[in-house]
C-alpha cells in the first residue's frame, strides 16, 4: 500500500514543475493584442466529492488559485470513469506536491478520506480576461524600470502621471486599465506640471470617453466638477477630514484657496460660517454648485472669486474689523480658522497678514483665537524644519512660539513632501512685526499690504 502511494506521488511529481503563473511572450508590446495572452498551464488540484467539499474547502482557501474570472472550485466534467465530482485548483507557487498540504489539519483530511489519490495535475487555459492589470504591466513593460505603481481615480476618470520611459506604452496602459477597472470610463495622462494660475493641467486621453464631468463623494458631501478645468486630489480626503474635525459649528472658516469646496462645503453644511474663495472661475462655478447641491444654507456660506491677496486684505480684514466693532457676532469660544491649501505657493501669501490691521484700539477688542493651516512642498532631508522655515521667512517674523503643529500630509516625490504648518495668528502679527534684518528699511515698509 505504501509503495503504491509512493508510485502515485512520484508519477505526479515528475509531470509537474512549479512555474510562475505570469503572462509570457508579451514583453515590449505597445499595441494591446489580447490574443497573445492565451496560454496553457499545468496546475495542482485536489479532487473531492460534493459531500465532503464544505469541510475541506475552508482548510484549503489560503492555497487557492486566485485569478480574475476564474473559479478555484469547479465541478468536474461528467465522466463515468471519474469517481470525484469537485475539483479545487491550487496556486502552483504555494502547492507543488500533496505534502505541501500537510500543515492543514491532517486529521480532517484523514477523516474525509483525502489521500495522495485525490491530488492531481490539470491543464488550464488562461486568457487576457484572467490577468490583473498589475500582472499585465509586469509582463509587458520594460524590465528593471518603474512600472505603473499607482494612479488616482476621480469618479469615472483614472488619472496617470507617466514617467518618460512609459510614454511609448501609454495607450496600451490606458486600454488595460479601462478593461480591468469596472468603474473606469476614461483614462488620462497628465502632460505637464501644475504651474498655471488656475491649478489645472492639460491632459491626454489614453482610452475611453472624452468625458471630464465627474461626481465624487467625500466627508458626507457630493462634489461635481469638470476635472479638466479644476484641481482635485483624492489623496487629500483624509487631510480634509482632519481639518474638518477641528472646526465646530460655532466657528468661522476662511478658505483662501478653496477649489470646488472640499473644506468649505462640509464645514458650512455643519453650520460653521464659511467664507470660501478661489481665483479659478471654473472652481468658483462648481463651488457654488456643490454648496447648493449639498443643501448648504446661504447664511453659512459666502463664495468669492478673488485673488488670495485680495481675499485676505479685504474680506478677511473687514470681517475682523467688523467682529471687533460688534457688527459681526460669534461666541467667545468660537475659533476663526484659515485654510491655505495651495502648497506650491500658499506661504507667499502669509506676508499679507503681517501688518494687516493698523488700528491697535480696534484689534484690542479681538477675543477669538485665529488658527492658520498653511500647506507647502518641503524639499530636503528634514521636511518639518524646511516647512517651518518657509512659514517664518514668508510671514516676515519669527512665529515659532505660535506654531501648533508641523504635519506630514503626503509624499509627493523622493525628498519632496507635502506639509501642513498650523499656527496661531496673533494680534502682534496682525498689527505688524518686522524682522531684525529689516530694521534699517523705511518705516512705511512695516505695512506689508496697501489697502
Amino acid at each position: 500500500m505504501i509503495l503504491a502511494h509512493f508510485r502515485i506521488f512520484f508519477r505526479k511529481m515528475t509531470s509537474f514543475s512549479t512555474a510562475s503563473l505570469t503572462p509570457v511572450g508579451v514583453r515590449g508590446m505597445k499595441v494591446l493584442d489580447r490574443e497573445k495572452f492565451l496560454r496553457h498551464y499545468k496546475v495542482p488540484v485536489l479532487k473531492v466529492n460534493a459531500e465532503n467539499l464544505s469541510k475541506i474547502i475552508s482548510l484549503c482557501k489560503k492555497y487557492f488559485l486566485k485569478l480574475e474570472n476564474f473559479k478555484p472550485v469547479q465541478s468536474l466534467v461528467e465522466d463515468k470513469e471519474e469517481y470525484y465530482t469537485k475539483c479545487i485548483y491550487f496556486n502552483p507557487e504555494k502547492v507543488s506536491t500533496f505534502t505541501n498540504l500537510f500543515d492543514i489539519d491532517h486529521e480532517v483530511f484523514t477523516q474525509q478520506g483525502i489521500t495522495e489519490n485525490n491530488f492531481d495535475i490539470k491543464e488550464i487555459q488562461l486568457k487576457y480576461e484572467n490577468w490583473t492589470f498589475d500582472s499585465i504591466f509586469k509582463a509587458v513593460l520594460p524590465e528593471n524600470e518603474e512600472i505603473v505603481s499607482s494612479f488616482s481615480q476621480i469618479g469615472h476618470i483614472i488619472h496617470l502621471n507617466l514617467r518618460d520611459h512609459l510614454l511609448d506604452y501609454r495607450y496600451l496602459i490606458g486600454q488595460v486599465l479601462l478593461d480591468k477597472i469596472k468603474t473606469c470610463k476614461t483614462v488620462v495622462n497628465k502632460s505637464n506640471i501644475i504651474d498655471n494660475t488656475y491649478r489645472n493641467f492639460s491632459m491626454e486621453i489614453l482610452a475611453g470617453d472624452e468625458d471630464f464631468l465627474v461626481t465624487v463623494k467625500e466627508n458626507n458631501c457630493k462634489f461635481q466638477f469638470d476635472f479638466s478645468k479644476v484641481y482635485w486630489n483624492p489623496r487629500l480626503g483624509k487631510e480634509h477630514e482632519r481639518i474638518l474635525n477641528f472646526i465646530k459649528s460655532t466657528d468661522v472658516l476662511f478658505d483662501v484657496f478653496c477649489g470646488v469646496g472640499p473644506f468649505a462645503v462640509p464645514a458650512a453644511k455643519r453650520k460653521a460660517k464659511v467664507f470660501a474663495n478661489d481665483l479659478n472661475p471654473d472652481s468658483y462655478h462648481w463651488l457654488k454648485h456643490n454648496a447648493k447641491n449639498n443643501k448648504v444654507k446661504e447664511e453659512y456660506f459666502k463664495p468669492y472669486n478673488q485673488d488670495g491677496k485680495d481675499f485676505i486684505c479685504h474680506v478677511f480684514k473687514h470681517y475682523i474689523i467688523d467682529l471687533c466693532s460688534g457688527k459681526e457676532k460669534v461666541s467667545k469660544e468660537a475659533k476663526i480658522h484659515i485654510t491655505m491649501n495651495l502648497p506650491a505657493m500658499a506661504v507667499e501669501f502669509l506676508k499679507y497678514f503681517n501688518g494687516l490691521i493698523e488700528d491697535k484700539e480696534i484689534l484690542d477688542k479681538l477675543n477669538n483665537e485665529i488658527v492658520v493651516y498653511t500647506y507647502c512642498f518641503a524639499v530636503g532631508e528634514e521636511p518639518a524644519s524646511v516647512a517651518k522655515k518657509m512659514v517664518i521667512d514668508n510671514i516676515g517674523c519669527d512665529v515659532s512660539n505660535s506654531i501648533l503643529d508641523v504635519f506630514h500630509v503626503r509624499n509627493v516625490s523622493p525628498k519632496k513632501e507635502m506639509m501642513r504648518v498650523t499656527f496661531k495668528l496673533t494680534k502682534e502679527v496682525l498689527l505688524g512685526i518686522k524682522n531684525d534684518l529689516e530694521l534699517s528699511e523705511p518705516p512705511e515698509k512695516k505695512v506689508c499690504v496697501e489697502v
